[in-house]
């Protein structure tokens, strides 16, 4: 069932976007589907979803994009948005994730432990739940990609994101066994899906920009960059970016 572009260098690929509502899932949207994608988009938000699938279909000419509400909190939820976007395109060539969500305190000793449980949700638990969800599907594509969207936090906490940075630490890991999980199922000749970690500081787009003028914005990544560096993943060889990580921000 390919509709999209068909001159772009995804074009057939079937690539499925969760938490698609913000800034970041439209321009990944959009983005992907100027690239050839059928994208397949899901958020717990309705409103915020309709208007990004909405841009991104005005923005790519008409190219195909659906979105679908899905509660990734809930992983029955979430395996049958899998189940059924395979069983109506017969292949998943990629999930993105871009779930994402933010607590933090002035001081360690001020942290809150139930930002903890917050976080936990919003950022390991629908890691959880999609990666379990699309892992045959994805293992079963000639070019199966996870791509997680994680923050330089991770590598380098400080005293007020204890809770964010452990719990974007803990996506992290999660995600890179998943890639191992990848490179078992290829046995001697390699991988042939893959599992990506993108790296950022901090988003900006150009909303931001509109209510801030002078603001610098310093080492953040603009929404289209990241897109972009999105889709590059399924330009790339599946043993060069599984278990890696793509740092859009110098690493700490």
């Amino acid at each position: 069932m390919a509709v999209g572009n068909n001159n772009g260098p995804l074009s057939g690929a079937v690539i499925a976007v969760a938490g698609a509502g913000g800034p970041a899932g439209k321009a990944t949207l959009r983005h992907l589907a100027e690239q050839g994608a059928q994208v397949v988009a899901a958020d717990a938000d309705p409103e915020r979803l309709a208007e990004a699938v909405d841009a991104a279909r005005y923005a790519a000419g008409g190219a195909y994009v659906t979105g679908e509400t899905v509660d990734l909190l809930d992983p029955a939820a979430a395996r049958d948005w899998a189940d059924r976007t395979e069983k109506q395109y017969r292949r998943i060539d990629g999930l993105v994730h871009l779930v994402g969500g933010w607590r933090g305190s002035a001081t360690f000793p001020e942290t809150k432990l139930e930002d903890w449980t917050v976080l936990n949700d919003l950022l390991v638990r629908t890691v959880q739940h999609t990666s379990l969800a699309f892992h045959d599907a994805l293992v079963r594509s000639p070019t199966g990609r996870y791509v997680l969207i994680s923050q330089s936090g991770a590598a380098k906490p400080t005293a007020g994101n204890a809770a964010y940075a452990a719990a974007k630490a803990a996506a992290e890991a999660w995600t890179l066994a998943l890639a191992d999980s990848f490179r078992k199922a290829g046995g001697d000749s390699g991988p042939v899906a893959a599992a990506s970690i993108i790296v950022i500081k901090a988003l900006v787009h150009d909303e931001m920009r509109a209510q801030k003028p002078d603001a610098k914005f310093a080492g953040f990544t603009d929404v289209n960059e990241l897109a972009k560096a999105i889709a590059d993943v399924w330009t790339r060889p599946a043993a060069e970016v599984n278990g890696t990580r793509l740092w859009l921000t110098p690493q700490p």
